[in-house]
């Protein structure tokens, strides 16, 4: 498909720089095909489902993965900064280098604090591939668990770029871009939809009679970029690792089966569950990487309700959500959010969408 189908305009005034309070006071853009557009909130999500349904959660945490270094080659030196987006091995991570073109496969890069550069040696790591866009194969001198820590100390939470570009991160985000459940170490962007939650907002959904149930999807840089291909059939989407348990899967097969439906929180934990899930609709226990790239004319497998926010034009995300609502009730949604105040983005309101075969 053509990509300029998933492109609209997005007044700049509709970019959250700041969440909700509470959390779950956002406004909520519910979406039934064929049905019409409802305003609500997010704590009205109890009220918009069936006892017995199963909502699912992406459980990732998002980790400090934004380093500042300074790449020495010789005499030269250059500040560089690295996105991390994806743990290879205990000392490897995949990263995003900007300028790309100041580094090279060899070159050493040492990182510290942005206010701190002079001070070198306190995280070192070497280039050992270079590949497309400004992907690099860093391997750090820590591994495991000591990386771990010399990442807290160096390194900070990665704002998604239209924040980032408006203003500077502060104590705020280290709250305020962790959903109120995250457990699993390892995702350098959070898995939006889930940051409506409160503890008050789980009560209520335990109280409808509504399950509740985790995956991990570590959410990698890659969501952010762009699609520059003029056609959906050439983008390559990167890989993101997750994980189903097998008592998970057995859980969520079982509300199946009984005629409950699966909401997912998040395109994220969509993906993995769609990921899992065979052709048949069985869902099983899953480790490792998912490149699923979702658009329009997919067959859904599992998921029958998504909880997401509002997406950038022509973006995998915007891409991913026509294809379970169709493109032309998303394109009306949209539409009317722009018109009516939504707030779009990682710090936004959100939509609540019924698949489009139900």
């Amino acid at each position: 498909m053509k990509v300029d189908l998933f492109d609209f305009e997005l007044p700049e005034d509709r970019i959250a720089l700041r969440p909700a309070s509470p959390r779950d006071a956002a406004k909520m853009l519910v979406v039934r095909p064929g049905e019409g557009l409802l305003d609500h909130v997010v704590c009205d999500l109890p009220s918009l489902l069936r006892a017995g349904d199963a909502v699912v959660f992406n459980d990732t945490k998002v980790i400090p993965a934004q380093l500042t270094g300074l790449r020495r080659r010789a005499e030269a030196v250059a500040r560089v900064d690295a996105t991390l987006h994806m743990r290879m091995s205990p000392d490897s991570w995949k990263a995003f280098i900007r300028p790309g073109k100041r580094v090279a496969a060899g070159d050493k890069i040492s990182f510290a604090h942005t206010e701190n550069l002079c001070l070198m040696g306190a995280l070192d790591a070497t280039v050992e591939e270079k590949g497309e866009g400004g992907e690099v194969l860093l391997r750090f001198e820590f591994a495991g668990a000591a990386l771990d820590e010399a990442m807290h100390a160096v390194g900070h939470i990665p704002l998604p770029p239209y924040i980032a570009s408006k203003r500077p991160e502060d104590d705020r985000d280290k709250a305020d871009y962790q959903t109120i459940y995250a457990d699993e170490e390892g995702a350098v962007a959070a898995p939006t939809a889930g940051l409506h939650f409160t503890p008050e907002l789980f009560a209520a959904l335990d109280a409808a009679g509504i399950e509740r149930h985790f995956v991990t999807l570590h959410v990698g840089a890659g969501t952010f970029l762009p699609v520059k291909a003029d056609d959906t059939a050439e983008h390559k989407m990167h890989a993101e690792t997750g994980r189903i348990s097998a008592e998970t899967a057995a859980a969520l097969n079982a509300v199946k089966a009984r005629g409950g439906r699966i909401v997912a929180v998040g395109t994220t934990s969509l993906r993995l569950m769609e990921s899992a899930a065979d052709a048949s609709g069985k869902l099983s226990e899953w480790t490792g990487p998912t490149d699923i790239f979702i658009t329009p004319g997919y067959r859904f497998r599992f998921v029958d309700v998504l909880m997401t926010n509002f997406h950038l034009p022509r973006s995998t995300l915007f891409m991913l959500v026509s294809a379970f609502a169709g493109l032309d009730t998303m394109r009306d949604a949209y539409e009317r959010a722009i018109a009516t105040g939504y707030r779009f983005y990682s710090y936004g309101d959100a939509s609540l969408l019924f698949r489009d075969e139900i």
